[in-house]
């Protein structure tokens, strides 16, 4: 195995790993939308629906349109497969590794449920109600709850906000799961409604739990630094993740790496290479990501893979958006070369490019490979046309690229700067 990776080869083996270099399948159905989520290992959730859920944007960047029907019967169906929990936030994760998670379900409720001050102890009597009207009706909607405590004779009334505190709580603490949504509103019950018993009774050790999560980031990265491996899962003891590594480099799962560019104060980022990591000649791929796709969600590796500084502007006031409110990376090769900011007017039928900016030293190709996944992505949202704005210096390339595209014209924010403060990306 190779011990000094150039900085191509390190996008190279990330993008394999997420499965960026395999060709779209030319018919997606149950056995490629499974493969694509055993890849990532986790799928992480959020409520922006400005152009489409983001749960569902992974598989379509790694598999092109597909029929998110077909996801929502694999995710929600009764005894699914997967289940939510926070993985790397609020994400999906194979139902059989509710036991990985059992050390933050115990950290959650040390942190959340043990302060006799805390909210979940002074609402005792709310979460005991909660409790038992899952035990009593099985699955139910925070609102189901909320509107027939009003009619409740044996106790007070509990408010919406108290009902559904008590829900996220028990969620977080491990008593509780999701057992679907309705639209996007959660459906809770009792976990034993919804997890199986072999794997309710499984206890994994916080160590072996640990363990096994490195494990799966690892490989689901490809190359990775402990820092990248620690947030994959969100894990904020780094002596424990350093301890995985080190466990698994004896096994012969990790090996220890150089990678060009990757450094700190001069010197180099221990880096980690999984053994069944694979170094393609060239990946040829293009497509949109959204903000919480792993090949993108920690900022600190989108910079060290792709020299690409991100964070989404939903947060930001519209005058200081520097590319747009909800702006996607783009994708093209082994390389972001730019980012698109999509909107699906519904109403009218219409795919919006809100705005579109390139990255230095986007290839010259970039543009019709860019508007190939704009048809699609219109194709598979349902939309008839496209329009593209004024704003940013991407979006003549772009409508060029699409003849038949329209053209409109959006408030732009500031002038885009050469650099982007290095904050965070803001998680819903």
């Amino acid at each position: 195995m190779k011990t000094s990776l150039s900085a191509a080869e390190a996008r190279r083996i990330a993008l394999a790993a997420q499965g960026f270099a395999r060709a779209p399948s030319r018919s997606v159905g149950t056995r490629q939308l499974n493969l694509a989520l055993a890849r990532m290992s986790t799928l992480q959730i959020d409520s922006v629906n400005v152009f489409a859920r983001s749960h569902y944007m992974p598989l379509f960047s790694r598999l092109g349109p597909y029929d998110t029907a077909q996801l929502d019967k694999l995710l929600f169906e009764r005894r699914s497969p997967y289940v939510e929990y926070w993985a790397h936030v609020a994400a999906f994760i194979p139902a059989e590794d509710w036991s990985l998670f059992g050390f933050r379900m115990d950290s959650m409720r040390q942190k959340y449920g043990s302060d006799p001050d805390g909210w979940f102890l002074r609402n005792s009597a709310t979460v005991d109600w909660v409790r038992a009207e899952l035990r009593q009706r099985g699955p139910l909607r925070p609102a189901q709850i909320e509107h027939d405590s009003k009619r409740a004779t044996r106790g007070p009334w509990w408010d919406w906000d108290a009902v559904k505190r008590s829900l996220e709580h028990l969620w977080l603490f491990g008593e509780v799961a999701i057992a679907g949504r309705r639209g996007f509103e959660r459906t809770y019950a009792l976990a034993e409604d919804v997890i199986t018993p072999e794997t309710l009774a499984r206890s994994v050790s916080r160590p072996d739990a640990i363990r096994e999560l490195v494990r799966r980031a690892s490989r689901a990265y490809g190359v990775a630094t402990a820092a990248d491996l620690a947030d994959y899962w969100r894990i904020n003891d780094r002596g424990a993740v350093l301890a995985a590594v080190a466990e698994l480099g004896d096994l012969g799962e990790l090996q220890q790496v150089s990678v060009e560019g990757w450094s700190r104060n001069g010197r180099p980022l221990p880096t980690w290479l999984h053994r069944d990591a694979v170094l393609p000649r060239r990946v040829d791929t293009a497509a949109v990501l959204t903000p919480f796709d792993p090949t993108v969600w920690f900022r600190d590796r989108a910079k060290r893979l792709f020299d690409f500084d991100y964070r989404i502007e939903i947060y930001t006031p519209a005058s200081k958006r520097q590319f747009g409110y909800y702006s996607l990376p783009v994708l093209v090769g082994d390389d972001v070369v730019g980012r698109v900011d999509l909107k699906a007017e519904r109403t009218a039928s219409r795919l919006l490019v809100q705005s579109a900016w390139w990255e230095r030293d986007a290839p010259v190709h970039a543009a019709a490979r860019l508007a190939e996944v704009i048809e699609d992505a219109a194709q598979w949202q349902g939309l008839e046309t496209i329009s593209v704005s004024r704003w940013g210096d991407a979006t003549d390339d772009l409508a060029g690229a699409l003849p038949r595209a329209q053209r409109h014209e959006v408030r732009t924010g500031p002038v885009r700067p050469v650099a982007i403060a290095s904050d965070a990306i803001t998680e819903a």
